[in-house]
């Protein structure tokens, strides 16, 4: 790598031999000879005066160089946002083995990988470090990285920072502001799909001008792009007929259910075909053992949910097959674009089925929590006092909101400035001393040594195992409970007990003492009926792809905000010159015996609080899970999912009609 006596010597370098030199270390430490498209223009804006950058690259197409090549070059350390665990050990090893030393942060690393990791980054040893966005809600990661020079602070998925866009995930909104709190000298986006709306949001979200948006196009040459209208019950030989007559090369089946995935793969188990299921679903260990197969295999087959394809780096899948409707067309795109990555020619097909479009629709509608939920969760938060401390399950059940819609009430009444979140904690702790306690004790001298019997008095005493909470350990010994915690932590790092944690508490700071209740439960309620809508025409979009009257590749790029004048020639409109039409949806099944209104009545009537409310009851209905019916046991129910294939708000009516007939 070329030698510069300082990162800014670097940068006072004319263009032309800073190119040169950007050049020399893509060769020689990357092994490579060109910049793909999109690379230089980047590097170049963060090198600009702004210092920041988006990259809106296709799936494969080099984002990861984006903050790499800098790292080495930059003097600090390159912190790098994702929410992809797999990604992460990934891009790790590889840059291990090219003598680069980078490190994660995540939940799964024990007491000793964790104190490596923070040591390597105290003494500068460490170029980049990988975690995911949740940590930043950790006070003392946050207090850590304070002491470090963050040169660069690269965000990948960044289309998650948009609640607008098609996996917003709560985290990613406060990411700008930590970014800024942590005095990030350059700031790098990166993402695969994102509409003009999302490129202006993740633009405005964190400060980067919108000239240095690095959009590269998302048309890809080397797709075939497939869509077969198909009914339900023909899907499962339209899909045999296309694997038997495929070209070699590894392939994927989209799905959009659990039990989809199962099926599906054994039905194509049975005709002789290599296929797998995987899901979320499955215990951790199936799931690495189908993903490891897979990448292994020549010619194998996944049948997946969107759980599977995140962060896999395989180049050569000659297929990427839609047996459901995907949720969107930011979802159609990201999922095709794992198919022919190294430019060789590839199929992609959607079969379109509009019996799909109550499910997915149905999926957006059941998210959304009823208004006296939102009320009442918003009553018992300003009714606990200016420092709060919350079970995140718990809040979940009792007003049943499911936890990812509940993570994001909290984090619009964050943007409001109601509330600041704090550092998470545990409040159960289970120790088990491997020696008798006066040996454990007689091990510290002084104070400590009271202080120690203390806190094992102070907890309840099982057959191995002592249970306490700090905070009450603490209290009753009128010691800060970090002190409670930071015994027991060393007690356990110098091998002399064992330590299990559990009950989760998540700490916010209530920042103004005067609230409007009824104020602040109607704009939680408009923001997640407006994401309510946005989902439901996500899907519609996709049915208006299938049957858009003209190039289908062109259409779905335009979405994206790239225009094409000349067809693609290979879509299916353009090799048969029609629009698709889709097949009449199948009719319904009749209402389940049981399902009369009086009888759904006397059902909800023995569960209010799960079934109490008609949305409530519609969920149950349409197979959608809620904390509420989890913890009722009504998932086993024979009616639970009995209206499965119905639209939502016919159900809701139903269930409306009921409570009141």
């Amino acid at each position: 790598m070329p030698e510069f006596a300082s990162w800014r010597s670097f940068m006072d370098r004319a263009d032309g031999a800073r190119h040169s030199s950007l050049d020399t270390v893509l060769r020689e430490r990357f092994g490579l000879t060109d910049f793909r498209p999109g690379q230089r223009e980047v590097l170049d804006a963060l090198l600009g005066p702004n210092a920041a950058a988006l990259a809106v690259f296709p799936t494969g197409g080099g984002k990861s160089l984006c903050y790499q090549l800098p790292a080495l070059l930059l003097e600090g350390i390159t912190v790098v946002v994702s929410p992809l665990i797999a990604l992460m050990k990934d891009q790790i090893d590889a840059l291990a083995r090219q003598g680069i030393r980078a490190a994660r942060l995540d939940a799964s690393l024990s007491v000793d990988d964790s104190r490596e990791v923070t040591q390597a980054l105290r003494d500068g040893s460490l170029k980049l470090l990988y975690v995911a966005p949740e940590r930043f809600n950790n006070e003392r990661f946050t207090a850590l990285l304070r002491e470090l020079r963050i040169s660069l602070f690269a965000v990948d998925e960044a289309h998650c920072v948009s609640e607008w866009g098609h996996n917003f995930r709560p985290d990613y909104l406060k990411l700008a502001k930590a970014a800024r709190d942590l005095s990030a000298e350059r700031i790098l986006a990166l993402t695969a799909t994102a509409t003009p709306s999302v490129v202006r949001d993740i633009c405005q979200g964190f400060g980067i001008p919108e000239e240095n948006a690095v959009v590269t196009g998302f048309y890809r040459q080397n797709l075939t792009l497939e869509t077969t209208p198909v009914h339900a019950e023909a899907r499962d030989a339209f899909l045999l007929g296309r694997l038997g007559s495929r070209a070699p090369g590894p392939t994927i089946v989209y799905v959009t259910q659990q039990k989809t995935a199962e099926r599906v793969a054994a039905f194509l188990a049975t005709e002789g075909l290599p296929a797998s299921a995987y899901h979320a679903g499955l215990e951790p260990e199936v799931r690495e053992r189908v993903q490891e197969s897979w990448m292994a295999s020549a010619n194998g087959i996944v049948v997946a949910t969107i759980a599977f394809g995140m962060g896999i780096d395989k180049a050569d899948v000659r297929a990427v097959y839609h047996y459901n409707l995907p949720k969107g067309l930011e979802s159609y795109s990201q999922e095709i674009g794992r198919a022919g990555r190294d430019g060789a020619p590839s199929v992609v097909e959607l079969f379109a089925c509009p019996d799909d479009v109550p499910s997915l629709e149905n999926f957006a509608l059941g998210d959304t929590p009823t208004r006296e939920a939102i009320q009442s969760l918003v009553t018992e938060l300003l009714g606990l006092g200016p420092e709060l401390s919350v079970d995140m399950f718990a809040l979940s059940t009792r007003h049943d909101v499911r936890p990812l819609v509940l993570r994001t009430a909290l984090t619009y009444l964050e943007l409001e400035g109601v509330l600041r979140q704090g550092t998470p904690y545990y409040a159960g702790y289970k120790v088990q001393p491997l020696m008798p306690i006066d040996a454990l004790v007689g091990r510290f001298q002084g104070e400590r040594v009271q202080f120690l019997r203390d806190v094992f008095s102070q907890a309840k005493k099982g057959r191995t195992w002592y249970s306490l909470d700090p905070a009450e350990v603490a209290s009753s010994l009128r010691q800060p409970r970090e002190r409670v915690v930071r015994a027991i932590e060393y007690l356990e790092e110098q091998g002399l007990v064992l330590l299990q944690v559990s009950e989760p508490r998540q700490r916010f700071t209530r920042l103004r003492p005067q609230e409007d209740a009824a104020a602040l439960t109607a704009l939680l309620h408009q923001r997640f009926q407006q994401r309510e809508a946005q989902e439901v025409t996500r899907v519609r979009d996709v049915l208006k792809l299938v049957t858009h009257a003209g190039c289908q590749s062109n259409a779905l790029v335009a979405h994206f905000g790239q225009r094409r004048e000349q067809p693609c020639g290979h879509c299916t409109f353009c090799r048969t010159g029609a629009a698709q039409v889709l097949p009449a949806v199948r009719q319904r099944p009749a209402l389940p015996a049981g399902l009369d209104a009086a009888g759904f009545r006397a059902l909800a009537a023995k569960h209010p609080e799960s079934l109490g409310h008609p949305r409530q009851a519609a969920r149950f209905l349409c197979g959608l899970s809620s904390p509420a019916l989890t913890r009722a046991k009504l998932g086993g129910h024979k009616l639970f999912g009995a209206l499965e294939g119905w639209p939502f708000e016919e159900v809701l009516d139903f269930c409306g009609r009921s409570a009141v007939d």
